[in-house]
């Protein structure tokens, strides 16, 4: 039963074409890896944007930066949104809110036009302590796990988009 249930999820999974994003197949002879190698990051504002760039830099450049850049990768400002979600009687705050917005987009160099355009956001929560020296160090450490993840779906959507079938 057991076999009978492997093979059929094989065979399954083989029938809606299904493959992998990473690595070289029938379908892309070229490897996700080695096409990230021709993204061009500029730069962005202030200090998350740094910290996000830096991110990019460590995801996408496995064999170091580019010399024959293909692609534009440019990143807006980041905008940040906090709210306070959980207040007590006494008008303190014991949980706060942290979101960072931001848009993406791959551009072409050689068409100058745009073949990702997307709006991401990322949101976590985080605890507010009696103690302002713990709340900064809370609310720096969400801010920069927001970061990565906007970096994860920066380079899952980049990755998407170098393993569609262009034919």
């Amino acid at each position: 039963m057991k076999r009978l249930f492997l093979l059929s999820a094989v065979l399954i999974l083989s029938a809606c074409s299904f493959h992998p994003i990473y690595g070289v197949n029938k379908y892309t002879p070229v490897s996700t890896e080695t096409k990230f190698e021709t993204i061009q990051i500029a730069n962005i504002p202030n200090r998350e944007g740094q910290y996000l760039r830096n991110a990019l830099i460590d995801r996408l450049y496995r064999n170091g930066k580019t010399k024959n850049p293909e692609y534009t990768l440019t990143i807006s400002p980041i905008r940040e949104t906090q709210r306070d979600l959980d207040i007590t009687i006494e008008a303190d705050t014991t949980r706060a809110q942290l979101r960072l917005d931001t848009q993406m987009r791959l551009t072409d160099i050689k068409t100058k036009e745009d073949v990702i355009n997307r709006n991401l956001n990322s949101i976590a929560s985080y605890n507010v302590l009696g103690s302002e020296f713990t709340n900064r160090v809370s609310e720096q450490s969400t801010r920069e796990n927001i970061l990565n993840d906007l970096a994860r779906q920066i380079e899952m959507q980049i990755s998407l988009y170098f393993k569609q079938d262009k034919s």
